[in-house]
């Protein structure tokens, strides 16, 4: 009996690739949730709204001011995991890189989403712990077996963005596979990042109406 791709056994080439993904989802949406929500608990949205700045402007500085952040912990963790886990990595960089970027904006899109519906950081945080960490941890197949789950809450999967980018983690990392099997899981968090940085100019915008 011959098991492929992790031929050792070793759990963690299993479990870090998925740790990954959840910490960033994590920290990322977590990074964003808290921004507009403290504008409008400290009074100071105002002054924001009264800029000639328009929505679409308002989120993507809202969002760039902590990409560095979150790249600099995508690299952190990747680099932890292969030097420190020693982790084996198979596959294209370049591909781990643009999924990693497309996934880190759609987290950040999603806590600004959230933080443009809340008007105190309270209520934002608990929404950003609510809507990320639980969907990351029990429904993207980093915990149970998408496989094994009732039906219904396979279909609730299916939006977890997290779920995807695990997928791509694992074959990137364990398979050496790239973009002519990864293509769909890739071209969902592009989907995924662009709806939510949609729906975050609008709800921006009726805010600033």
């Amino acid at each position: 009996m011959r098991v492929w791709y992790n031929s050792s056994l070793q759990s963690k080439n299993f479990v870090v690739p998925g740790l990954v993904a959840i910490i960033l989802m994590i920290l990322t949406g977590q990074l964003t949730t808290l921004t507009i929500a403290r504008e409008w608990e400290m009074g100071t949205m105002e002054q924001v709204l009264s800029t000639p700045l328009r929505p679409v402007e308002m989120v993507l500085g809202k969002m760039l001011a902590y990409f560095v952040v979150g790249l600099v912990d995508a690299v952190l963790a990747f680099v932890s995991g292969v030097v420190v886990f020693q982790v084996p990595f198979r596959g294209s960089l370049l591909v781990l890189a643009v999924s990693t970027l497309v996934f880190l904006c759609g987290a950040m899109f999603w806590g600004i989403f959230i933080s443009a519906g809340a008007r105190s950081q309270v209520v934002a945080y608990q929404m950003g712990m609510l809507t990320t960490f639980l969907p990351g941890f029990l429904l993207s197949g980093f915990v149970f077996s998408i496989d094994t789950m009732p039906k219904w809450i396979q279909a609730i999967s299916i939006v977890v963005p997290s779920r995807y980018f695990i997928t791509i983690l694992k074959s990137v990392f364990l398979k050496g596979v790239g973009l002519e099997i990864l293509w769909p899981q890739l071209v969902y968090l592009v989907i995924f990042s662009a709806f939510v940085f949609w729906r975050s100019v609008r709800r921006m915008h009726q805010k600033v109406a």
